[in-house]
């Protein structure tokens, strides 16, 4: 199979869908493998280390997209990229298409096979795919929401970590899975007052048990998450719904209540954010202010550090893409089923059941696409 790496062009994004190592990989199995032109460079590799490892080099998207069955990326393709796709060819990316009506428009009539990192599972129930970016968001959210939290960064002028004497910021983490779980790693390592708060018992158990009286636990009800969100010096927003749009767990007229200089971070933001407040944002102008509260709300969080980002990444999508080049998508979707469940799209047709819910198209179950 030939297996293409366009360039990412979304703004600020540096990461790549495949390192030279990878690509090396996938010429031992015997695949061909065409990388654009300064594709890795924001990551530090060079054409020459792709050529070394066996890759062609491409002068444009263009060329890559025309020739490749597989197209290996790290974002959503952007408007001017999903133009390039075409019937049959096999996107495999993170897509996040709940909160994105045009680019689901745009890959449904592009006939191609679209294949999202993030709704891939595992035999435990987790998201394999989405996990090591999700430990890198919720890592670099605290680091962000400190920087928000200077003054004149629109913040409080609170120091996260206090000094002798003074109190250390109040962080808030709204989600328990593994984006809470590093921005609680992150926040108490630098001396935050952190509280967690879900509403899975078993969650809070295991995360009160392994950073011990370190971390507040608090079960979300409407009542605990307003009382502590109005109590917060920073706000991380670390809720997911697989596939589907984030459920807006703080509204406009919490936000208006908060503190002034308070600070919100979103990463559910590719999903739609979870705050009423929320839109995204770009690593150019990463937040915004309303109502004295400050958002960042940047989509691709993990492109800021974008060498330890692709490493992370290409370590876990590695034998998934390997399995679609080796199998062709039919077979390889078949005989795996969850790599089946990061079906979205496949020849015209809505395959996953939360973003055709959501955005009002049928629904057809990823099996009977397979039929086709």
């Amino acid at each position: 199979m030939l297996v293409g790496v366009p360039r990412e062009i979304k703004n600020r994004e540096y990461r790549v869908g495949l390192t030279p190592d990878s690509v090396r990989e996938f010429v031992a199995h015997g695949h061909e493998v065409m990388v654009e032109r300064d594709a890795g460079a924001g990551v530090g590799y060079t054409d020459g280390d792709y050529e070394r490892a066996g890759a062609r080099i491409a002068a444009d998207p263009k060329e890559v997209y025309a020739a490749a069955e597989l197209v290996v990326k790290v974002k959503e393709p952007q408007a001017e990229e999903r133009r390039l796709l075409r019937p049959d060819q096999i996107l495999f990316t993170y897509l996040h298409l709940a909160p994105d009506p045009e680019q689901t428009h745009d890959l449904v009539a592009s006939g191609a096979v679209c294949i999202a990192y993030e709704t891939v599972t595992d035999e435990h129930g987790g998201l394999p795919l989405l996990a090591p970016m999700s430990q890198v968001a919720g890592r670099l959210a605290v680091q962000a929401g400190a920087h928000c939290l200077e003054k004149v960064r629109g913040g409080a002028g609170v120091l996260l970590g206090g000094v002798p004497g003074v109190r250390a910021a109040r962080v808030v983490v709204i989600g328990g899975g593994v984006v809470g779980e590093n921005a609680i790693t992150m926040a108490i390592g630098l001396g935050a007052d952190v509280v967690v708060l879900d509403r899975k018992v078993d969650v809070l158990r295991r995360l009160a048990s392994h950073f011990g009286p370190a971390l507040t636990t608090i079960y979300a009800t409407r009542q605990s998450l307003e009382d502590q969100v109005l109590d917060a010096d920073l706000v991380i927003g670390a809720v997911l719904v697989t596939g589907a749009e984030a459920p807006k767990l703080v509204d406009r007229d919490m936000v208006t209540r908060m503190r002034p200089g308070s600070v919100l971070v979103d990463v559910a933001i590719d999903q739609g954010g979870c705050f009423e407040t929320s839109h995204p944002t770009t690593h150019d102008e990463p937040t915004y202010t309303v109502d004295d509260v400050v958002h960042y709300c940047v989509a691709n969080m993990p492109g800021a550090v974008p060498r330890t980002s692709t490493l992370a990444l290409n370590n876990v999508t590695l034998p998934y893409a390997l399995a679609l080049a080796d199998k062709g998508f039919p077979r390889a979707l078949a005989e795996d089923a969850y790599l089946l469940d990061g079906l979205n799209v496949c020849r015209g047709r809505v395959t996953y059941r939360a973003v055709a819910e959501e955005l009002g198209y049928d629904f057809l179950p990823p099996r009977e696409a397979l039929k086709g």
